[in-house]
């Protein structure tokens, strides 16, 4: 469903305008009755992710897993 708003309106009511585009709605602005845009929302292109990308770029610690020292837990709250 579109519904057909005012430029001067739109201006007035853009953040509403903005959600209600983003919850899949057309809104068409219009200016002294004739349309000369369309809000909708924005639809990004999916990315295609690559298992692996990072291999070889990546390191992990040897002492990744060990405990933390205690010195780590302390703090001085001034």
């Amino acid at each position: 469903m579109s519904e057909t708003v005012n430029i001067y309106d739109a201006k007035t009511r853009l953040s509403q305008l903005v959600d209600r585009a983003s919850e899949g709605e057309e809104v068409i602005i219009a200016r002294g009755g004739r349309p000369v845009a369309r809000l909708v929302a924005l639809q990004l292109p999916a990315v295609e992710r690559k298992p692996g990308r990072l291999r070889g770029r990546v390191r992990i610690s040897k002492t990744f897993d060990d405990p933390l020292p205690e010195s780590f837990f302390e703090f001085d709250a001034e």
